[in-house]
């Protein structure tokens, strides 16, 4: 029996592969919908992977929802130098670190990002700066002045500790940057800090687990591929 796209109503937890872009999830999304409605639920870079919550239809109204849920990152942090996009991506500014932190200095400062901090988001993104996006001035070379905003560390586990590789897993809430926090961390140890891989695990509890890779998500997408969205709160 053919499905009508108008009857596609809910999400795809999709694992999203390093070297595409979130929209390019979308795009494959919604070619095998039927060019049904469909938007993401909080933004991974290309050279991230993991989590991407895709909504279809009427679930596009719960993406708010979904984007401020709690989220599980693992990430790498190469302690040793810096880069102009504070990931692998970027021009790397080698820095010069006479006695790399000793484990227990690494784990003060990681407890020292814990909480509701101040955290300035990088210059390659895509936060808007007078109408344009930050990533686009910063690539003409313009001036970026991106104001520090408050967001929320519940929890930085330390995985592996071995100079100059830090391995992590971040608990946090929306609007945090991994790849500035990489930077944060730098900033306290005296040393360089940028991203050298990021996986999402989690958003609320859609989890790595429950995930369709990208190269197997069904075509024609079906209303029993879906997981129904998480219900809106009411309005008053």
């Amino acid at each position: 029996m053919k499905y009508r796209r108008h009857d596609l109503h809910g999400i795809l937890v999709v694992d999203k592969p390093v070297g595409c872009s979130s929209m390019d999830v979308v795009r494959r999304v919604r070619f095998a919908a039927g060019h049904c409605k469909t938007g993401h639920a909080g933004t991974l870079d290309p050279l991230a992977s993991g989590v991407l919550i895709c909504c279809l239809g009427k679930a596009t109204k719960a993406v708010d929802l979904l984007m401020g849920q709690t989220k599980v990152y693992e990430t790498t942090v190469d302690l040793s130098a810096l880069t102009n996009t504070d990931d692998a991506e970027g021009e790397r500014q080698p820095v010069d670190v006479a006695e790399p932190p000793t484990a227990a200095q690494v784990r003060e400062a990681l407890d020292r990002l814990t909480g509701d901090i101040q955290q300035t988001p990088p210059a390659y993104s895509a936060i808007k700066i007078d109408g344009q996006r930050a990533y686009k001035l910063a690539r003409k070379g313009d001036n970026v002045d991106i104001p520090a905003r408050t967001v929320r560390i519940d929890r930085i586990a330390l995985r592996r500790y071995g100079w100059p590789t830090l391995e992590l897993t971040v608990t946090c809430g929306k609007g945090t940057y991994i790849r500035s926090l990489a930077r944060q961390i730098g900033g306290l140890l005296n040393t360089g800090g940028h991203l050298t891989a990021l996986r999402r695990t989690a958003i609320g509890h859609y989890t790595i687990d429950r995930a369709t890779p990208l190269d197997a998500v069904p075509e024609p997408l079906m209303p029993e591929h879906l997981t129904p969205a998480p219900a809106l709160p009411e309005r008053p």
